[in-house]
């Protein structure tokens, strides 16, 4: 379980295929912190580490996490938005996020607010924001600004826009989404109860 508050970014320091997998090494400052077999969202991907040498840790990616995430786009050098698992005494200052990368995602607009960034994204029909409500993009817990049928925009403030890699993305770029856990239910539950 996360909150949405990205702690740092990793730096992808190496990529491994080897069948179906992908290994992924990363460099992070808490990586002294780390132990193996704990969980760590990695652009909102919750993933296991499996090695830890130095200020490097790594972590595998499956094929069912490879197709439905970004994390095919990685290369070295990439900047990962990370967040370790929550600690239930402390403050949920995010939202409740699961690490469970729904969809893709596209940006289809940045705008300069001139203090501000307001980042448009396109997905898939068959998912649901409303406005004020909670997303999550790349791991980073944010609200929902303009909520239509296959897009949705958020605005990003300097200190979210510096620590995480939403300074990075452009238009085209593809994002890994995870949508309100209690709007996918509310969704869910209409769709079984509506008269056939």
């Amino acid at each position: 379980m996360f909150t949405g508050i990205i702690e740092q970014l990793a730096v992808v320091k190496k990529v491994v295929k080897e069948a179906e997998n992908l290994h992924i090494t990363l460099e992070a400052a808490f990586t002294q912190e780390l132990k193996i077999d704990q969980s760590v969202a990695h652009n909102g991907i919750c993933l296991t580490v499996v090695h830890i040498e130095g200020k490097e840790y790594t972590v595998t990616a499956i094929r069912e996490t490879i197709e439905k995430t970004n994390i095919g786009h990685w290369s070295e050098g990439s900047k990962v938005n990370v967040e370790r698992c929550m600690q239930m005494n402390g403050r949920l200052d995010g939202h409740i996020v699961q690490g469970h990368v729904d969809v893709t995602g596209t940006c289809v607009a940045i705008d300069d607010q001139q203090g501000s960034w307001k980042f448009t994204f396109k997905h898939p029909e068959d998912q649901v924001t409303v406005e004020k409500g909670s997303i999550t993009v790349n791991g980073t817990s944010l609200t929902v600004v303009d909520s239509q049928k296959e897009t949705f925009s958020v605005c990003i403030i300097p200190y979210t826009y510096e620590h995480t890699n939403f300074h990075q993305l452009k238009v085209g770029d593809t994002v890994n989404l995870e949508f309100d856990i209690i709007g996918k239910y509310v969704a869910k539950l209409f769709a079984h109860n509506l008269p056939k």
